[in-house]
């Protein structure tokens, strides 16, 4: 018995001699362990930044100021079931616009709202109204819609003028390219009179070339100067891919100017025309066959401006042979090499404007005054 109580405290003695080993041990090998880098890393001091830029300035308030002014468009269409005919709602696409007056009236891009049955506009403060289409000119790619709001919360964008435009002086683009609503972005002009014919055969005239990134969705957003004025409505771009290649298109605002009263007026645009009658196919094969570049007049109808000036269409043969009458050169001086040009030209003028038109007959050149008349 002695013995045994004898024994017991040295083995304890070396337990805890060995469990105190075991634990210098692991110390002294987790101190050789390297720590991972950056293990007592803190957050750093912020240094202080200090005022920002003029230009930084100027750009964040143009963005202030203009951005209730700009609306994110949603439209619809309908389609009907094969099976059950029901028709339903389906999302078809998105696009900008702009309020245009304390009355409500919204502008935007006419193929933004082409072959829609409905559209929702969503203002800056995020709440959403039904819109209804006012008017539409496809030949100028500009749609009119209206809501019921209160002007004091979307104010309309001041208006510019496109016709002092330079090349090289800034210009920024609010809109909502790929649904990202109310994104902006800066760019110059980088050119000015670009033309642009449409699918529909139309040409577009004096349209703005810019590099201000524009991408889908940004079709009937504003373009803005650094004033931030209203100098015309971001309507194509140039690009391979579909996204922004640094070459974009907007209609001028004094296009817009001109076309969107008469839209509201009217719900269409009545364009200024000679009186004429004239075709894009056949006075491409017959301006070939006569050898000169121009308009081929057809018929001049009685009662017409073009009539009144004395102009003459081609005469049919009993043979079927054609002699050519009047051929159009140019429109105050402006050479006219196809109808979407003429066209294009002639938009420059209004209704009851007398133009100078240059016309050939049978290799003769002689200018004449034409009052413009309503077109179709």
């Amino acid at each position: 018995m002695t013995k045994f109580s004898e024994t017991v405290p040295l083995r304890s003695f070396h337990a805890i001699l060995s469990g105190l080993v075991a634990i210098a041990l692991f110390y002294l090998l987790f101190s050789l362990i390297p720590k991972a880098e950056g293990a007592d890393a803190v957050p750093r001091p912020v240094t202080a930044r200090g005022e920002l830029a003029a230009d930084e300035k100027a750009t964040i308030e143009l963005f202030e100021m203009s951005r209730s002014s700009v609306v994110f468009i949603t439209t619809k269409t309908q389609v009907q079931d094969f099976w059950s005919r029901n028709t339903f709602s389906v999302p078809r696409g998105s696009g900008s616009g702009f309020i245009w007056d304390e009355n409500g009236h919204v502008v935007t891009n006419y193929h933004v709202i082409e072959n829609a049955s409905e559209a929702t506009i969503k203002l800056a403060n995020g709440k959403d109204y039904a819109a209804k289409l006012v008017g539409a000119s496809q030949m100028h790619d500009i749609a009119v819609l209206k809501i019921n709001i209160s002007s004091n919360n979307s104010p309309p964008l001041p208006i510019g003028t496109s016709r002092d435009l330079k090349v090289g002086q800034k210009v920024y683009a609010i809109g909502n390219p790929f649904g990202l609503d109310w994104t902006l972005t800066n760019g110059i002009v980088s050119a000015l009179n670009r033309s642009l014919t449409e699918e529909n055969g139309a040409t577009v005239e004096h349209l703005i070339q810019t590099n201000a990134a524009i991408n889908p969705g940004n079709s009937g957003g504003p373009l803005l100067d650094s004033a931030g004025r209203l100098i015309g409505i971001n309507t194509a771009i140039y690009s391979p891919s579909g996204a922004n290649a640094g070459i974009g298109f907007a209609v001028p605002v004094d296009t817009i100017n001109r076309v969107v009263p008469q839209l509201i007026r009217n719900g269409k645009y009545t364009r200024p025309a000679l009186g004429i009658e004239i075709d894009e196919n056949i006075n491409e094969r017959l301006a070939a066959i006569i050898g000169i570049k121009g308009i081929v007049i057809l018929k001049v109808p009685s009662g017409t401006a073009a009539y009144s000036a004395g102009l003459q269409g081609v005469t049919v043969l009993r043979n079927g042979n054609i002699i050519p009458g009047d051929i159009i050169t140019a429109i105050e001086g402006k050479p006219v090499d196809s109808v979407g040009k003429l066209g294009a030209l002639l938009d420059d003028f209004k209704v009851g404007n007398k133009v100078r038109i240059t016309v050939s007959r049978k290799g003769v050149s002689r200018e004449v005054q034409v009052l413009l008349q309503p077109g179709g």
